[in-house]
Formats: C-alpha cells, structure tokens, sequence
C-alpha cells in the first residue's frame, strides 16, 4: 500500500474542497456547545481557561443566533454564610457575563441568577459539585415573559 503525505495546507485544502467538504459545517458557534455547568474552586470566582475557550464558544453560538438569549445561574457550597454565599455566586454569574460581552454578546440577551447555597447540584457535602455556574438558554420571547 503506498501512502501519500501531503504537508501543504493550500493543497490540502484544496483537494478537500474538491471532494465535496464543506468548511461552513466546522464554522465555530454553528451547534450550541454542550458543556453548560462550569465548576470553581473553594473561594474562587474566576474559571481556567479551558472553561473560557468553552464559553467563547457559547459567546459564538449566541452571536449566531440573535433570537436566543442565556440565563447565568450562580451557586456556591454552604461552607460560610449565606450573605456571603450569595456574594459569591453573583460574582461568579458576573465573571461569565463578562466573557460573554467581551465576546460580543448584548447585555440585553444575558440574564442573570445567583443562588448562593440554595439549590445544590449534589448533596450539601459534596461542596465542590455545589461550587458552579450553570448556562440556561432562551428564546426571546421567554425571556421577556420572565
């Protein structure tokens, strides 16, 4: 069997054209991406960067899709007070909210909620699946009904 190796991107390219590959199937943003909980670390409010490569590709999704707007749900664990809980859960809702407009999202499509220790993905213990935001999307219509 005799392989080929092509190291040109040009004729690479070109020769996937050609047999029918469509690049506007790969466009980045053209499916919703499917990851929607982010967790963080004990105290903490700011996400790693795979987490925001991930939302990037959220902020991407709703540049495309003008009728669709996203809910922010931040939580935190119950490890201190709920004043405290609540804090930082608005704080971590208000750090994806700003990836979401430094990517070109509208303010006006982005809601926000912030739960403190109120609503647990997983037992009271288990502080560190509690620590999370989670993404919900929208269509407009709902949105404003809310």
């Amino acid at each position: 069997m005799t392989v080929l190796v092509l190291d040109n991107p040009e004729l690479i390219a070109r020769s996937a054209i050609a047999a029918g590959f469509n690049p506007a199937a790969l466009e980045a943003g053209s499916k919703r991406p499917h990851r929607m909980k982010f967790h963080y670390g004990f105290n903490k409010h700011s996400l790693d960067t795979d987490d925001i490569a991930f939302l990037e590709q959220h902020a991407a999704y709703l540049r495309q899709h003008p009728s669709v707007s996203i809910r922010i749900h931040g939580h935190s664990d119950n490890f201190g007070t709920e004043d405290y809980n609540g804090f930082l859960s608005r704080l971590r809702a208000n750090a994806v909210a700003r990836i979401f407009m430094q990517e070109g999202v509208p303010e006006s499509r982005i809601l926000m909620a912030h739960w403190g220790s109120a609503r647990p993905l997983a037992t009271p213990e288990d502080h560190a699946a509690n620590r999370r935001v989670e993404l919900e999307y929208l269509t407009l219509d709902v949105a404003r009904a809310l």
